[in-house]
């Protein structure tokens, strides 16, 4: 399932529209994306070597970096680390995690994604 919906991320609340994937499992931001606004690379202990959303591995190789960002939509607001990615078509991918977390509720036409509950928030239910 693929589709974008708006956000604000990060301190600054940046703008950006996001890809949900229900097809990876964790999160992903493009190198360039984090470079361009500014984010902090954290490196990271044990190198990830990944698949691309298209089943191919990532040709820039493993992943080094996660980035530590605020995630802003309606009326949730959560810190999350992303992992940090290059050649990436999308600034950022939220995968099946994100979705479950949140038991998101996805209008596909209208381009509406409701947040039943976050898990992060009110404990497993």
């Amino acid at each position: 399932m693929l589709r974008e919906v708006t956000v604000k991320i990060g301190l600054e609340r940046i703008e950006v529209e996001v890809l949900l994937d229900s097809r990876i499992t964790g999160q992903v931001m493009s190198l360039k994306f984090a470079r361009k606004q500014g984010f902090k690379l954290k490196k990271i202990e044990r190198l990830i070597y990944m698949r691309n959303v298209d089943s191919f591995f990532n040709k820039k190789g493993l992943i080094e970096h996660k980035v530590e960002v605020n995630i802003y939509y309606q009326e949730d607001r959560e810190r999350i680390e992303i992992s940090v990615i290059g050649r990436q078509k999308w600034s950022i991918i939220l995968g099946m995690l994100w979705l479950a977390c949140h038991n998101s509720k996805i209008y596909w036409r209208t381009r509406v994604v409701k947040i039943i509950r976050c898990l992060e928030k009110y404990g497993k239910q």
